[in-house]
């Protein structure tokens, strides 16, 4: 008799511990599948604390998960007025001045990800610039360009930003800034890189076939605008030197330091234009 409660208290034991094995599983399923939407039912500090703002989840993220908690990111909402009762209407941003950008101000989002042109040289995910939101990983303070692992929070690190927009490195090159050669040139860029650093743009975020055929047709402003035109880009980028047909096997001494490849990440999936095979 006592043989059979053992038995019976054993089988109900194994029964509760699989029925709540498979409760749990369930539950991580559901908030493997919707980590974002489960972080809009919780308060602020538990959302900052979500798996999907830290890797490896950052590395996977949608920007559909991304959108369902910052939306309003791609709000095209900028002020009417300054506080200081300056119109945008009646003003210029310093974007606007450039020819690569048409129409009223817009937000930076919305200029990155929503608008015409951006829909037709890019392809800019939130995870392009976002590597996740570590509430532990703040700057150093005063800002110091020698420690560049830690990004501000919510921001990102600045050289996300002149991956696109580094400079042409006239000084390091030894040349005259671009302002100074350009009209003797014929404002055209590809008057030079016909013929050398053609392997270029060849990444996942950017759409290279469309940025070539714009420079073609409408020369260096497109380039430029880009490359030096943005107000506060005043930095120039350290540019992967991938080879291109013709490449001279010797490297010159201001580049002898720079990679030869772009990061992995920014080479998934896309299609090389020498090969016309997908990268790794």
């Amino acid at each position: 008799m006592q043989y059979h409660k053992k038995v019976i208290l054993l089988v109900g034991i194994v029964c509760i511990v699989a029925v709540a094995a498979l409760l749990q599983r369930d539950v991580q399923k559901k908030d493997a599948l919707q980590p974002a939407a489960q972080a809009k039912s919780n308060d602020y500090e538990r959302s900052r604390w979500d798996p999907v703002h830290f890797k490896p989840a950052i590395d996977t993220a949608s920007d559909e998960k991304c959108l369902s908690c910052h939306k309003e990111v791609i709000a095209n909402s900028v002020r009417k007025e300054s506080p200081a009762g300056v119109k945008a209407a009646n003003s210029l941003a310093w974007y606007q001045t450039l020819d690569t950008y048409e129409g009223e101000q817009a937000t930076f989002h919305w200029r990155h990800i929503e608008s015409p042109y951006a829909k037709e040289v890019m392809q800019l995910k939130c995870t392009t610039c976002h590597q996740g939101n570590d509430p532990r990983d703040r700057a150093v303070n005063p800002p110091d360009v020698r420690n560049t692992a830690h990004v501000l929070r919510k921001n990102v690190n600045v050289d996300t930003c002149l991956m696109c927009h580094g400079k042409f490195p006239s000084e390091s090159m030894g040349l005259p800034a671009w302002t100074e050669i350009r009209d003797s040139l014929e404002n055209n860029c590809l008057s030079c890189h016909v013929s050398f650093r053609t392997t270029r743009h060849q990444v996942n975020y950017l759409k290279p076939e469309a940025i070539e055929k714009l420079a073609a047709e409408k020369g260096g402003d497109i380039c430029y605008g880009c490359h030096g035109g943005r107000q506060w880009y005043r930095t120039s980028f350290p540019y992967p030197r991938h080879a291109w047909e013709g490449m001279d096997p010797e490297v010159p001494d201001w580049a002898r330091s720079r990679p030869t490849q772009s990061e992995a990440r920014f080479l998934s999936g896309i299609i090389s234009n020498t090969s016309g095979s997908k990268q790794p």
